[in-house]
């Protein structure tokens, strides 16, 4: 086998939203260079988000330290070092910074790496230097991320349109998780909901007695059945709150309706289960990106976050804000009305 034509690693080290935004990147390369190798340096934690990506060679994790407990942190550096030694050695052509703006950490790493080239935003002199092809970031947050970060392939004689995002389930969780569905959800037919209660940010948050009132209205309009995601956990948990109350309150308040709960303990299996649904009604966040990245049509809340720079890629959707960008003051009737336009615009575009 010959040398590749190109040999491009691309570091995204962020969280799982910021990953799955970079994937248009690894389209747009893998159809100007369809024979270079292309390969992804990001954290163990987002690793599943790109896992299976058709466009991608290669997908190499590693461990951050505040991932890691007690001895589990040195040997999380070790294995670091390890990985740092392995990737030197791939000599690398490119090494790509895909992230909003100057990347201190990443370039730290990408110049352990010594490839040929670092191409990234630039930091202005008082940020110092390393980066070998430095792209201006002057004008670029008041682009989408996606955008923003897709100029940092013009070295690469790449331009748009830009690709949608690309997120593959794995095929064995997803027919787990389907297999164990409701009797009630299985044996109804209406389209599929999913409803994911979780949010980061208290502002991102949708009360949960909305979330009923809403299946029940959607149930009763359009016979639609629903997937319940959340975050697990107990929400007194101090290192990683979670969303277990408030999800056996909406299970219980909507019983009666085709409704299946998906308890996701690894992201593989909030990717798998997404996949299932027809359409996803949730806050701004990763999993938001993870169903744009499926392909889902959505209905999406955004609080205090700029919607200009995180609305969804390449999907339909309907994003609803408040001037007080408090997520809790939009009302069932909003959010059944943005439905409405989703449905008839997503049915006027299938094909006769």
């Amino acid at each position: 086998m010959g040398k590749p034509e190109q040999s491009i690693l691309i570091i995204r080290r962020d969280n799982i939203g910021d990953l799955v935004l970079t994937t248009p990147l690894f389209e747009a390369i893998r159809r100007r260079y369809p024979n270079a190798y292309i390969a992804v340096l990001v954290n163990s934690y987002n690793a599943p988000a790109i896992l299976g990506n058709p466009f991608v060679d290669d997908v190499f994790s590693y461990t951050k330290g505040k991932h890691a407990e007690g001895v589990k942190v040195l040997n999380a550096y070790w294995r670091r070092f390890l990985l740092v030694w392995r990737l030197r050695r791939q000599h690398f052509d490119f090494v790509i910074l895909p992230n909003g703006g100057y990347a201190s950490r990443a370039l730290s790493f990408a110049r352990m790496l010594k490839p040929k080239s670092i191409i990234g935003f630039d930091g202005g002199k008082e940020k110092g230097g390393g980066i070998d092809v430095p792209i201006s970031h002057v004008g670029g947050e008041s682009l989408h991320e996606t955008e923003d970060i897709f100029r940092l392939l013009s070295p690469l004689d790449i331009a748009e349109p830009i690709p949608p995002l690309t997120v593959v389930p794995n095929r064995q969780v997803v027919e787990r998780i389907a297999s164990s569905l409701a009797p009630a959800f299985t044996a109804a037919s209406g389209p599929v909901v999913a409803l994911h209660l979780s949010a980061r940010k208290e502002k991102q948050r949708w009360p949960v007695d909305r979330f009923a009132v809403l299946a029940r209205r959607l149930y009763q309009t359009h016979g639609t059945r629903f997937l319940v995601f959340w975050s697990p956990g107990d929400e007194n948990n101090p290192f990683h709150p979670g969303d277990d109350g408030k999800a056996a309150k909406l299970l219980a308040d909507v019983a009666d309706l085709p409704v299946s709960a998906v308890r996701t303990e690894a992201l593989a299996e909030l990717i798998a289960g997404l996949s299932l649904a027809d359409f996803a009604i949730l806050s701004d966040g990763g999993a938001m990106h993870l169903a744009a990245g499926l392909g889902k049509p959505m209905v999406c809340f955004f609080g205090n976050s700029p919607s200009n720079r995180w609305h969804p890629w390449g999907v339909p959707y309907e994003l609803l804000q408040k001037s007080s960008e408090d997520v809790g003051d939009i009302g069932v009737d909003e959010v059944l009305a943005a439905f409405e336009r989703l449905l008839i615009s997503n049915v006027s575009k299938r094909p006769a």
